[in-house]
């Protein structure tokens, strides 16, 4: 599209993590290099063969929903109204005025959806009957009930719905908002993603598929993209929204503005379930498209949060991508993964991870790689280990890929005018 194209900027940001309930205390907990790690208490996990996750700490519904409602949702909305909530208190928004009713959207989307709850209705179908089922069951575990309470929570009457690719969820739906705003079928979007999945099926269905780390004994650094002894990833829970806002109606009310979306770039595999080509092509064409729709070259990129999965299979792929995409530059960006801290919190990935690179174009700093003390000779770029690094980020890519062979890459940027 043309210069004259209209402008996106994020003007908000929430989330719930493994590591913090805001985007404040997930930040620091990056950069101190803290593990959201730990024994499952959600259930009792034994016999199982994973007996560990990332999951949320210290999450108080009540801050964001009354005991009702939150009681008539699953955990995996309850954790998307909360990074919502922060994101349009974050934009100056919370107090439901600044913005038209029609002209805001909300796209808000899960990989799983309310999975404890649909196992929980299963059990007691079984047990006492069908007419036992509650009848709040449907509008608890849909996935696309987030984007719907959301919506009626700020009287958002634009675009609405929900994204489901996997682990590229929340990265679609931040561009496709990106997009729309673009096209002018908004002004501003809430846009992001959500997951609850820490549940017996979801720890049973990816551990029996041998996706999950195995460290039982030592969960605190399971997680450990790139690093020669990887063996899994290991699942998180929570959820990421940001405001995006079209640029000159975020100037016009004076927002505060952290950084500019200037590129998305979204592609099949076309290839396998849950593997990968080699050298990742289809995430060589995402990254390569985010590029070109930002009007950027690979020398305007300081650093790459990485889909960065601590899998055998995707990690040292997504850095023969880098490196096909970025060529001799490759060498002179900064990458990691925040699922070192985080683990892989599915549909809520990409935009958590959207969220943290806009935080390193802010503060010009790059969140680490942590666990990551045995380099993988295969991946051999400067990966930041342990340690943040401090650095100036003019330009950034946000990289998310899925099951099903879904691809996104996101270009955030300065502003710049």
């Amino acid at each position: 599209m043309g210069s004259s194209r209209r402008r996106v900027v994020i003007t908000g940001a929430g989330c719930v993590t493994p590591v913090g309930n805001d985007v404040a205390s997930t930040w620091q907990a990056l950069l101190d290099g803290k593990s959201g790690a730990g024994p499952i208490t959600r259930f009792d996990a034994t016999g199982f063969k994973v007996r560990f996750a990332c999951e949320a700490k210290g999450f108080d519904v009540t801050q964001y929903m009354d005991r009702k409602e939150a009681k008539r949702s699953d955990l995996y909305t309850q954790f998307a109204m909360a990074a919502s909530v922060q994101a349009m208190q974050d934009a100056g928004f919370g107090d439901k005025t600044g913005y038209t009713p029609e002209r805001t959207g909300v796209i808000i989307g899960s990989g799983i959806g309310g999975i404890a709850t649909f196992e929980e209705q299963c059990r007691i179908c079984e047990r006492d009957g069908p007419n036992r089922i509650s009848p709040f069951f449907i509008p608890m575990f849909i996935g696309d009930i987030a984007a719907g309470v959301v919506s009626m929570r700020f009287g958002a009457k634009g675009p609405n719905y929900a994204t489901q690719s996997a682990c590229a969820t929340s990265a679609h739906a931040i561009g496709d908002a990106f997009r729309m705003i673009v096209y002018g079928d908004a002004d501003v979007i809430i846009a992001g993603g959500s997951e609850a999945a820490v549940s017996p099926v979801s720890i049973g269905g990816f551990g029996n598929m041998q996706a999950l780390s195995t460290r039982n004994e030592s969960p605190e650094t399971a997680s450990r993209p790139f690093d020669q002894t990887r063996d899994g990833f290991v699942l998180g829970e929570g959820a990421g929204s940001v405001v995006l806002e079209e640029y000159e109606h975020a100037k016009a009310r004076g927002a505060n503005i952290y950084c500019e979306v200037v590129g998305y770039g979204a592609t099949g595999d076309a290839y396998h379930l849950t593997g990968q080509p080699e050298d990742h092509e289809g995430l060589q064409r995402a990254m390569r498209r985010a590029l070109e729709d930002g009007g950027l070259t690979p020398a305007d990129i300081q650093y790459i949060n990485a889909h960065g999965t601590s899998t055998p299979l995707n990690d040292p792929n997504e850095i023969r991508a880098i490196k096909k995409v970025f060529g001799p530059h490759a060498t002179g960006l900064n990458v990691s993964s925040t699922k070192s801290a985080t683990g892989h919190m599915l549909g809520a990935a990409g935009a958590v991870e959207a969220i943290f690179t806009a935080m390193a174009i802010r503060h010009g700093i790059i969140p680490p790689t942590i666990n990551l003390t045995t380099p993988d000779p295969e991946c051999d770029l400067d990966c930041t280990a342990v340690v943040p690094v401090k650095r100036e980020v003019h330009a950034a890519l946000s990289n998310s890929s899925g099951f099903g062979g879904h691809n996104v890459s996101i270009a955030l940027r300065r502003v710049i005018g």
